[in-house]
Parts: C-alpha cells; structure tokens; sequence
C-alpha cells in the first residue's frame, strides 16, 4: 500500500507561482508512474502532468504546456508540480497519482490507470 502526501498548495495572485510536493510515505518512487490530476468544482477530473519512473519522460495537459513543470527529485522520494504564471482557471484540488509499473518510460493520461492517489492539496488562484 502506498500512501501518497501532497502539500504546497494555497491562494494565490494570477500570474504567480506555486509549487506543488508528493511524497510517499516509508518508500521511494523508483518503481512507480506518477502524475497529476486536478478537480475543479463541478467538474470531472483531469489530467495535469506526467512522468516516468525513469524520470526520462513527462506529459503535460495542454491547458498548462510551458507553464508547469513537474519532476522527480534524484533520490526518488518526491514528485514536485512547479506552477508558473497560473490563472484564475487553474482553481482546483489537485491530486498526486502514482502507478507501479516496470517500464522505465511509461506514463498514462487517464486517471483510471493510476491505482495510489493522495487527499488533494487545494489551489485557489485569485484574479
């Protein structure tokens, strides 16, 4: 079982930044996928970024292409979304994934194939 803590999340100003961090607790991600989805209310979630267990390979929803970043760190205990000049639409929870899997560069879009997801951390952009 994995369990996944997500934090940095907040209000903030559009046009600022935020950085979001996922960890795991008692393990590393080496052998796991791991992405970011987010839910804004009344709407269904969605796909935010991506990468590899590798670290080798990211994704990124359009909506946020040249203004997220998502990462690993080297020693594998963290996943951080670093959010740049975010906007009034980019309001939501998001939430931390995380799919084991032993392909080095696998990622997927789709939610259902992530099977650890962490409680969210909201993120309230103001206009």
């Amino acid at each position: 079982q994995v369990q996944l803590v997500e934090s940095g999340g907040g209000l903030v100003q559009a046009g600022g930044s935020l950085r979001l961090s996922c960890a795991a607790s008692g393990r590393t991600f080496s052998n796991y996928a791991m992405a970011w989805f987010r839910q804004a209310p009344e709407k269904e979630r969605e796909f935010v970024a991506a990468i590899s267990r590798s670290g080798s390979s990211t994704s990124y929803a359009d909506s946020v292409k040249g203004r997220f970043t998502i990462s690993m760190d080297n020693a594998k205990t963290t996943v951080a979304l670093q959010m740049n000049s975010l906007k009034p639409e980019d309001t939501a929870v998001y939430y931390c994934a995380a799919k084991q899997t032993y392909a080095s560069v696998w990622w997927s879009e789709r939610s259902w194939s992530y099977n650890y997801w962490g409680q969210g951390t909201q993120v309230t952009v103001s206009s």
